[in-house]
Order: structure tokens, then sequence, then C-alpha cells
């Protein structure tokens, strides 16, 4: 049996403002991967379903390797179409925030979420959320914010509306954001979740396949370049380092989501516990951290890299070089060793 995890008042709030609703804008964070628009595009399916107009708008571009989705095709960029953008959240009588817990994690478009009138939902799953949102639908647990979409029209009696179309979705999320339900998901309800998902019929396989098996032959050369040729080890910290700079990523045609999974890979050593992952940006380093054991990556994004997530995976932005990038990884192994001969001192 699934329990009701999410708070009633939290719930009947929510069902509150979806009833008054009419016009509902749908936004997820920036650089957007499968647990976001998937989150995204089921909740907007089901509002549909319901009566309601919902649009989803995202901070950029979709990866190009989600395009499979149910939907992707309705979604509204900031980047590439900045006033239907505007419009949508201008005409909004209710935001829906997804996969994100503060503001700045949806870029340009977190300043103007912030100023529109209409309330604002959250349903995510990060820790320490940004008190902003109306109605709060925060569980750090949870293994994905598609988990808790299904969670919240489950609680709002509303499973009935769930066809095909938002299990595809749901499922996609729950399962990039798991691994293929690898980790994170300890918890025999999650697999009560997965097994009301497949009575709609999603073709698992087929979205495995789409999801987490397809990649174009730039992506396998650009993640075997990064693997035999950038790929650090430091035994003594348990740690692998991945960077790719920008020359490099235009080597081999990057596009976004190409080095999905990549930061991942390093943990197949044993004696790896812990990877960091930069990939330069125009403006920033985009960082990517992985872990195995109570070894928190959480930790490490929230102190040195702006940004966090959850014990074994987070990721953050660093706003400099990627060499001093790399530099700050160095200092993060002289600060753990330092606080472990500390402990040993004691």
């Amino acid at each position: 049996m699934i329990s009701n995890i999410i708070d009633a008042k939290s719930i009947d709030a929510l069902s509150r403002l979806v009833d008054k609703a009419q016009n509902i804008a749908i936004t997820c964070h920036k650089s957007p991967d499968g647990d976001a628009v998937g989150s995204s595009l089921a909740l907007a399916h089901l509002l549909y379903r319901m009566g309601k107009h919902a649009q989803v708008v995202t901070p950029d571009m979709v990866p190009k390797a989600l395009g499979f989705l149910p939907g992707v095709h309705t979604v509204v960029v900031f980047t590439k179409a900045e006033q239907r953008a505007r419009e949508a959240f201008e005409r909004a009588d209710l935001i829906f925030c997804l996969d994100f817990n503060r503001l700045h994690r949806i870029d340009k478009l977190g300043e103007f979420v912030g100023q529109c009138k209409a309330p604002r939902v959250l349903i995510d799953h990060h820790l320490d959320p940004e008190n902003i949102f109306d109605v709060m639908v925060s569980v750090p647990e949870a293994t994905s914010t598609c988990e808790l979409v299904f969670r919240v029209f489950m609680q709002m009696g509303l499973l009935h509306l769930l066809d095909r179309y938002a299990a595809q979705c749901l499922y996609t999320g729950m399962m990039t954001d798991t691994g293929n339900f690898t980790y994170g998901n300890d918890s025999p309800e999650v697999y009560e979740i997965v097994a009301s998902l497949m009575r709609r019929h999603p073709d698992r396989t087929w979205l495995y396949n789409n999801a987490m098996n397809t990649f174009s032959a730039d992506s396998v050369r650009l993640q075997g370049y990064a693997l035999s040729e950038k790929m650090e080890l430091f035994p003594e910290y348990g740690a692998a380092l991945l960077s790719l700079d920008r020359d490099e990523l235009a080597r081999f045609n990057y596009r976004r989501g190409d080095t999905e999974g990549l930061v991942n890979k390093p943990l197949a050593i044993p004696e790896v516990s812990w990877v960091v992952y930069f990939r330069e940006e125009p403006d920033y380093v985009k960082v990517s951290c992985r872990s195995v054991g109570d070894f928190s990556v959480d930790d490490i994004c929230k102190r040195y890299f702006n940004g966090g997530g959850h014990l074994n995976a987070a990721g953050g932005e660093f706003y400099g070089t990627l060499a001093q990038a790399v530099d700050v990884f160095h200092s993060i192994l002289n600060d753990l060793k330092k606080e472990n001969n500390d402990e040993e001192k004691q």
C-alpha cells in the first residue's frame, strides 16, 4: 500500500488552488533532466485532463535526448521565445515550480517568476527549499519529483486521470533520477508506484532505450575521451575527477545531454567512492557530483560550489575558470585530509 507522506494541509491547500485556477504555468530548473521534464509534462497532461490550460515553460532548451517524451513539442523555451514565456506567466492564475528549490535554479526566469502575483506551488525533492512558495510539497526522501507528482495526484484522489502518456513521463523521471532504479529507491513503495504506472501500459523497454541507452556517435566518443584521457584518480581520498573545457566539448560537437551519466561511470571502480565532474560553460563551470555509501556530495556542493542536492547526488555552479574550479577540487582534498587528521588526533 502506498502511504500518504504529504501533509494533508498541503494537499487541501493545493486542491483549492487548482480548483480555482484555469490558466496554469509550470516551470522547472535550467538544463532540465528527465525528472524535471517528465514531471512537468506529466503534470501539464493531468491538469489538461482536469479541464485546465497548462503551459510548460523551461528556462533553456530541453535536451534532444528527451525528445521522445509525450508533449515535449508543446514546451515554451524562455531563451528561445521569451515573450511567449512571459505571456504564459502573466496570464497564469497558478504557477507550479518543479524539481528545484530556489529561484536562482531557473536562471533569468527566476526574477520574473518571483514578481508574478499568482500563487506559487513547489513540488520538489531537494533539500532546504526557499521560503517563497504559497504551498510547498518538499520531500527530500523521495526518489524524484515525478514520484511526488504521482503522490500528489494520489492524495488528491485523481489517479483515474493518470493515463499512458502521463505514466510514460513519470516513469522516465523516476528511472533517470535513480539510474534505472539502482540507487535512491530503498522504499518498497517506489515499486508499488512503478506497478501503478505499469498498469497504464507504458512501454518500459522503449522508455529505457530512449532515456538511458541511446547516444549519438559524438556522445559516445566524447564520453570515451573523457574517461580515457581526462579522468584523474585519487585513491587516497577515494575520489575521481573529470573535467571538460569548451574546446574539448566543441571537438566532439557537444550538445546538451551528451555527457548524461558520465559522472557515474568512475564509481564502477572499487577504489572510487565519490566523483566530481566539471563542464565548462560560457559563463560558469557546471559541477556534478556523485558518491556511494555515506560520503555526502551534498555537503561538498553546498560548501564549495553554490549548490547542493542529495547525499549521493548533487550539483552546483562555479563562477570562475575551469582551472580555478580544479584548484578548488584540490583544496577540497586538502580540507578532507586535514579534517581526517584532526579526527585521528582526538
